[in-house]
């Protein structure tokens, strides 16, 4: 029977919508035709908030969004507290973010954390420091232990004629990038410099008037200490400090891993000689093109360009990581070259 007037118009229009919602659905819950996938969002949680290496670090981390067509965010704890980092990330998993970058505090305590954003489908890669042993997908590292332990070895030792004692003041005790480049520093002190002597490390956590304090207990402790190394961003400006406020300038040398303009002051006058580091900004660009790849299922190749800046990044298969490349010396001469 052939249907007319108003109840044939609503079965077309019936017809019509129930068409648009399977039309829309698409198969197998694929995006529909037309409508653009939403970005990948990549969550970066540093070791601690507010200081200017992971405020650089994100400043590249953003850069790389913008040019890769990804979501980046930072959120960081207020100490170097490792149970303020694993509160962080479970609440980044709970949040159901594609990625979590993470600069791990403590490997142990994060482990746990990982494990179980692995187990909810979030991909979790490390970056600036590493977690061996747990179940991180790729490692972004800014230069290798041997490299930044040398350098720093070697600076100090160049200003305090090869021999006498020094000391480190480093940050978190658990700290996997800081302690392996002191046990480099440690052994290379041994073999290439027989006539120096590393005497004493302490941790300040990434407290800089902690570095101080205790660097010039260090110096009260050691009466004949010529030298002090700032391990981490924090303590590198604060033992500077130290030497400065005690007078020892020239009788004290100095050396770190400090960001340019924090420890430019000390450059200057002379209370710290050297810094060595690297683009930290690159860096932060180097760990969102990470979590990019690690996010669509991409493994990288030997050797990667990344963009102009970074032409070619190696990669090595068995440990899983990306290494930025060598260690950056920054001197007063070219400290201005940097703007973080």
């Amino acid at each position: 029977m052939e249907m007319r007037g108003p109840t044939k118009t609503l079965v077309v229009a019936t017809v019509l919508a129930l068409g648009m919602v399977f039309g829309l659905a698409g198969c197998d819950g694929e995006e529909p035709a037309g409508m653009a996938a939403r970005p990948i969002r990549i969550a970066f949680v540093p070791k601690v908030a507010g200081i200017p290496y992971f405020e650089a670090m994100n400043t590249g981390g953003q850069a790389a969004a913008k040019q890769l067509g990804v979501e980046w965010s930072s959120t960081g704890p207020a100490t170097v507290d490792p149970a303020a980092q694993v509160s962080i990330v479970r609440g980044l998993v709970d949040q159901q973010v594609d990625v979590i970058a993470i600069a791990p505090n403590d490997p142990r305590a994060i482990a746990p954390a990982i494990t179980d954003a692995r187990a909810k489908g979030v991909h979790v890669i490390t970056s600036d420091t590493d977690a061996p042993g747990t179940d991180r997908e790729l490692f972004v590292n800014q230069a290798t232990p041997e490299g930044i332990g040398k350098a720093l070895t070697d600076a100090l030792m160049k200003k305090m004629g090869n021999a006498g004692k020094y000391a480190i003041v480093s940050c978190g005790e658990t700290a996997e990038n800081l302690n392996a480049w002191i046990a480099v520093q440690r052994a290379y002190t041994a073999t290439a410099y027989p006539h120096a002597q590393l005497v004493e490390t302490v941790y300040a956590g990434e407290d800089k008037d902690n570095a101080t304090a205790l660097a010039k207990q260090l110096m009260t402790k050691y009466p004949d200490l010529t030298g002090l190394v700032g391990e981490c961003t924090t303590s590198a400006p604060g033992v500077a400090e130290a030497v400065r406020s005690q007078q020892k300038i020239g009788r004290v040398f100095t050396v770190g891993v400090g960001t340019p303009q924090a420890i430019k002051p000390y450059l200057l006058d002379g209370s710290a000689s050297l810094s060595v580091l690297w683009n930290v900004e690159s860096l932060g660009y180097l760990t969102a093109w990470a979590g990019k790849q690690v996010a669509e299922g991409k493994q990288p190749g030997p050797s990667n360009k990344v963009n102009l800046e970074l032409p070619a990044i190696k990669y090595e298969e068995d440990t899983k990581t990306l290494l930025l490349g060598d260690p950056l010396l920054i001197t007063r001469e070219n400290v201005d070259q940097f703007k973080y």
